[in-house]
C-alpha cells in the first residue's frame, strides 16, 4: 500500500472518528462527511496516474472527471430517493394520513408496540427499502409515542427491523438488488433460506430490548390530527395515505417494468402525490385555504432535513475513493487468505465491515473477487452469495451510521452514535451472530 493510500485511509479514519464522536465535538456529522469527502479526493489528485495505470499522460485528468462523476452519478440516485422518500413520508404525515394507521396499532402496553412495530418494519422492509421503510415507521412512532427515550429504543429497533426484513427479500435491500440482478441469488431461494435467520435477527433484540420498556404508553401531544389536517375529509387523508405508502410499495414493481433507476419510480409517485393535493387544497376556500398552506408540498420540501442528504453525500463520497484506490478489495483478499476460505468466517466479518462502511462497495468488491460458479457454494443460491446477502444487510445494524435506515433514524430522531453503541450495537451484534448460527444449521441438517 502507498504512502498516498495510506494517507487517504488515515483521513477516512479521523472523519469517521470525529463523526462517531459528534456529541462530544458538537460538530455537525454532515460538515465533517463533506470536508472528508473533499479531503480524500484532493489526496487521490496527488497523484492519480498511480491508480490509474496504462492511462495516457493527457487523459489522466479526464478519466478521473469521469470516475467521480460515475460515483457522483451512482450517490445522487441514492439521495434523489432519499430526497422523494422522506418529502412523501411528510406529505402524507403532514395531512393526517397516518392517523387510522396509529388507531390500527393503537396499544396502552409499550411491551405490545414494541412486537408490532418491529414486525411491521420487518415485513415492510421486504416490500419496500429498508430507508423508506424506517421513515414511514418513525412517523408513525411520533403519532403514538410521547417519550423521546422510549421513542429512541423503539427507532432503534426499527434500524434493526428493517435491515433484517430486507435481507431475505431481493427487494428488500440495495445489496441483495446487486445481487439478485447479476443472477447469483434467486428469489425462491433466497426467501427461503434467509428468511428464518432475518426473523432470528430481529427476534433475539426484540427480546432484550423489551426489558428496558416498563409501565404503559403517555399519549402523544397533540390531537389525533390538527386543524389544518382538519381541512381533509377521512376519506381524502385515506386516499393521501394509499396513494403515498402504495406508492412506495408500488416503486419495486415501477422499476421491474421499465427498468429505471428506483428514484424515477419514487419522484413519479412524489408528482402524483402532489398533483393530487393540490386539486384537495384548490376546493379549500377562506382560512381554511390560508391555514392549509403550510401543508402544501412546496412548503414540505423546505422542511426537508438537508443535513442528512449532505452526510450521505459525503460518507458516500469518501468511500467511494476507498473503492478507487484499492482498499476495500484489498481487505476482502486478505479476509479470504487469512479465513481459509471459510465462507461463513468471511461474509461474517463483512458484514461487521459493512457497520462501518457503506455495504454496497463491499458487496461489489466480493462480486468482483469471486465469480460465479456452476456448483459448489459460488453457484447461484450458494452458500456464499445468501451469506453475503444476510451479513451485509444485517450487518449494518450494529452501529447507527452502518446502514441508510440507521442514518436516516440518527437524523429524525438524533440519536447520537455513542448512545446506540453503548444501549443497541451489542443486542444487535447477538441478533446477528444468531442468525449467521441458524442458517448454518438449516444449511448443515435441512437444505
Amino acid at each position: 500500500m502507498s504512502t498516498l493510500t495510506i494517507a487517504i485511509v488515515v483521513v477516512f479514519v479521523i472523519g469517521y472518528a470525529c463523526i462517531a464522536l459528534e456529541s462530544v465535538t458538537k460538530v455537525n456529522k454532515a460538515a465533517v462527511a463533506l470536508l472528508m469527502f473533499v479531503a480524500c479526493w484532493a489526496l487521490y489528485m496527488v497523484d492519480p496516474a498511480s491508480y490509474l495505470p496504462g492511462t495516457a499522460a493527457a487523459e489522466i485528468l479526464s478519466k478521473v472527471n469521469s470516475i467521480i462523476e460515475a460515483h457522483l452519478g451512482s450517490t445522487s440516485t441514492t439521495l434523489f430517493f432519499l430526497m422523494g422518500a422522506m418529502t412523501i413520508v411528510e406529505i402524507v404525515d403532514q395531512n393526517g394520513g397516518f392517523n387510522f394507521v396509529r388507531k390500527a396499532l393503537h396499544t396502552e402496553s409499550k411491551r405490545a408496540l414494541l412486537w408490532k412495530i418491529s414486525f411491521m418494519a420487518f415485513f415492510l422492509s421486504a416490500i419496500l427499502d429498508n430507508m423508506t421503510t424506517t421513515i414511514v415507521m418513525i412517523m408513525v412512532l411520533r403519532k403514538l409515542v410521547a417519550d423521546h427515550n422510549d421513542r429512541l429504543i423503539y427507532a432503534s429497533l426499527v434500524v434493526i427491523a428493517a435491515n433484517a426484513g430486507g435481507a431475505f427479500s431481493p427487494i428488500g435491500d440495495v445489496t441483495t438488488i446487486m445481487l439478485w440482478n447479476k443472477s447469483l441469488i434467486t428469489s425462491a431461494g433466497v426467501i427461503k433460506e434467509i428468511f428464518i435467520p432475518s426473523v432470528i435477527a430481529i427476534v433475539v433484540p426484540a427480546i432484550i430490548l423489551q426489558f428496558s420498556l416498563h409501565g404503559k404508553l403517555a399519549a402523544a401531544g397533540g390531537p389525533a390530527v390538527n386543524s389544518e389536517s382538519n381541512a381533509f375529509t377521512d376519506r381524502q387523508r385515506k386516499v393521501i395515505f394509499f396513494l403515498g405508502v402504495g406508492g412506495l410499495i408500488f416503486v419495486p414493481i415501477f422499476r421491474y417494468l421499465t427498468n429505471l433507476p428506483p428514484f424515477v419510480g419514487i419522484l413519479l409517485v412524489l408528482a402524483l402525490l402532489w398533483v393530487t393535493t393540490e386539486l384537495f387544497y384548490r376546493h379549500l376556500r377562506g382560512k381554511e385555504e390560508k391555514g392549509s398552506m403550510n401543508k402544501r408540498v412546496s412548503n414540505v420540501l423546505s422542511k426537508i432535513d438537508m443535513s442528512t442528504i449532505l452526510f450521505f453525500l459525503g460518507i458516500l463520497m469518501a468511500v467511494s475513493c476507498l473503492e478507487e484506490v484499492g482498499v476495500l478489495g484489498a481487505v476482502g483478499k486478505w479476509l479470504n487468505q487469512v479465513s481459509g476460505g471459510n465462507h461463513y468466517i468471511v461474509t461474517g466479518t463483512i458484514g461487521v465491515i459493512s457497520s462501518i462502511v457503506d455495504n454496497v462497495p463491499l458487496v461489489a468488491g466480493c462480486m468482483g473477487m469471486y465469480p460465479l460458479a456452476a456448483t459448489g457454494d459460488f453457484a447461484v443460491d450458494g452458500i456464499f452469495w445468501q451469506l453475503l446477502a444476510y451479513c451485509a444487510g444485517v450487518g449494518g445494524s450494529m452501529l447507527i451510521i452502518g446502514s441508510a435506515a440507521g442514518v436516516v433514524a440518527m437524523g429524525l430522531e438524533k440519536i447520537s452514535f455513542g448512545w446506540y453503541m453503548k444501549h443497541i450495537s451489542w443486542i444487535a451484534f447477538l441478533g446477528y451472530i444468531a442468525g449467521i448460527f441458524s442458517y448454518f444449521l438449516l444449511r448443515t441438517f435441512i437444505f
